[in-house]
């Protein structure tokens, strides 16, 4: 018997098979009932206030807006400064441990944090995009300066200052991908300052949430609308030249002064984090039966759900990711339907996973329904894009068949590698995202560190955030594993890393 060929096309499929029985397994497992009774009733509402949005209803709707971008701008520069210096060492293995723990903890659980320390001020809200995003920053720039041609350092005299090695040889080479990634990022960040408002600092996020819960969609729309201006005309008020006065604009708006006791940051570090058994002088075998309660009760099923959202989330961001690339591909459709389906993608990856399971939990109830249709949208967009662009650099032959033929037989054999890596690359963010749409109401991980910091049992919400650090570690290296042993690390190096 010929033994099978271990190619990397049949590797591929054989991780593609898995991953897909793994998710289908998921989606049978996953709660996907509909509580609400009358969801199109509520559809109907919703949709009426989309069409007939209130800009003038909301309080204070100005000063929201100016709060979200100068937490955004902020965030981003004090993550920025410190992932470059991370990035400079990134050669040493503890500062890439260091940044993928910080950048596995999602802004809004660094924000529940520090809002025990800091309060709802400027610093809380800035620390909580900054420390997450300096775990990024320094992996992308690390990641950088890795790939750049080594033959202008090697060029050099030798016994040249290190220094002068690298402001010179090395970071001209990366300046621009530097200053093209910080755009991007700033974003992201722009994204992640609407959507602290949930934990109640003053931005878009916070009035957006109270207009959805009170059944004001109309006001609701509105906010949403005015998000979406800020990130689609970015490219046109993003100027080089103009960050300086931006960046002096964001601080003079919302001055990160910290008022933080000293007393305070103690006693949180040395009592409310410490196990409540041995704050109250109980040895290991007190530690040991808390532990063993606190993962019956909320560790196991927390992580649990976790994984069944987030890996069924992944099965259907695949499968709308299939749908969609089509709709801004130049292989299909005509210059009108491709004008719409970038139209649409733009929406959906532009609504942060976030905003988009809060309007599905109103329209449909509480289930893991609603982030399941969160994340694969927006990631589904993502991905899609990426998909339907890279797409472009296919050549039929002239006699290549049309419709679903030419889907089937000549371009989804072709693209179906580089959508695997570009899955493997958003695997980690959906695990990241889903762990931290608990705090709505699904019964993931931040659900449960969502409730231990309402209860003040600080001890219980550091456990179960390593939880979700560990977790999404996990989850990162078995992408990179997988990526390296089926060599798409290329494939997927156009990626943002979102």
């Amino acid at each position: 018997m010929t033994p099978a060929l271990n190619t990397t096309a049949s590797g591929w499929r054989r991780v593609s098979g898995a991953l897909a029985l793994v998710g289908l397994l998921a989606l049978l497992l996953a709660d996907l009932e509909i509580t609400r009774v009358s969801p199109g009733h509520e559809l109907l509402r919703i949709s009426q206030g989309f069409l007939s949005p209130d800009f003038f209803s909301t309080e204070f709707l100005w000063r929201a807006i100016a709060n979200t971008l100068a937490f955004a701008w902020q965030g981003t520069a004090l993550g920025a400064v410190a992932g470059f210096a991370m990035a400079v060492f990134w050669h040493w293995r503890a500062v890439r441990a260091a940044a993928a723990s910080v950048r596995a903890v999602h802004e809004l659980f660094w924000g529940l944090l520090l809002l025990q320390l800091t309060g709802l001020n400027t610093v809380t809200a800035v620390l909580a995009i900054a420390i997450p995003y300096s775990g990024i920053f320094a992996k992308v720039f690390g990641e950088f300066l890795e790939e750049a041609d080594p033959a202008p350092a090697a060029a050099l005299p030798s016994g040249s200052h290190p220094l002068s090695v690298f402001f010179f040889a090395r970071l001209p080479l990366v300046w621009q991908a530097f200053k093209a990634y910080g755009g991007y990022r700033l974003e992201c960040a722009i994204r992640a300052s609407a959507i602290l408002g949930f934990i109640g600092l003053p931005t878009l996020g916070f009035h957006l949430e109270t207009a959805f819960r009170e059944g004001h969609y109309d006001q609701g729309a509105a906010l949403l609308y005015l998000f979406f201006l800020l990130i689609f005309t970015l490219r046109w008020w993003l100027r080089p030249s103009l960050i300086p006065v931006y960046l002096i604009a964001a601080v003079v708006w919302a001055p990160p002064l910290v008022n933080l006791n000293p007393d305070i940051l103690v006693r949180f570090v040395s009592h409310d984090l410490v196990p409540a058994p041995l704050r109250q002088g109980g040895g290991m075998a007190e530690l040991a039966h808390w532990f063993a309660m606190l993962w019956q009760q909320q560790l196991w099923p927390g992580l649990w759900q976790t994984l069944v959202l987030g890996m069924a989330a992944l099965l259907v961001t695949a499968l709308l990711s299939l749908l969609m690339f089509p709709l801004i591909s130049p292989l299909f459709g005509n210059r009108l339907s491709r004008l719409g389906g970038h139209g649409l993608l733009v929406v959906l990856r532009t609504t942060p996973e976030f905003f988009l399971a809060f309007f599905f939990l109103i329209l449909l109830g509480p289930s893991m329904l609603p982030g399941i249709l969160a994340l694969a949208l927006h990631t589904g967009a993502i991905v899609a894009h990426l998909t339907g662009r890279f797409s472009e650099n296919l050549h039929l032959r002239a006699d290549a068949p049309s419709g679903l033929n030419r889907y089937a037989f000549e371009v989804l054999p072709r693209i179906s590698p580089n959508l695997l890596a570009f899955l493997l690359y958003r695997w980690e963010v959906i695990m990241r995202e889903t762990a931290v749409l608990g705090i709505l109401g699904i019964h993931t991980l931040g659900f449960y560190i969502d409730s231990s910091v309402a209860e003040f049992r600080f001890d219980r919400t550091l456990v179960l955030i390593l939880a979700t650090v560990m977790l999404n570690l996990l989850v990162d290296a078995i992408s990179r594993a997988l990526r390296k042993r089926l060599r798409l690390r290329n494939a997927g190096c156009q990626m943002p890393d979102a």
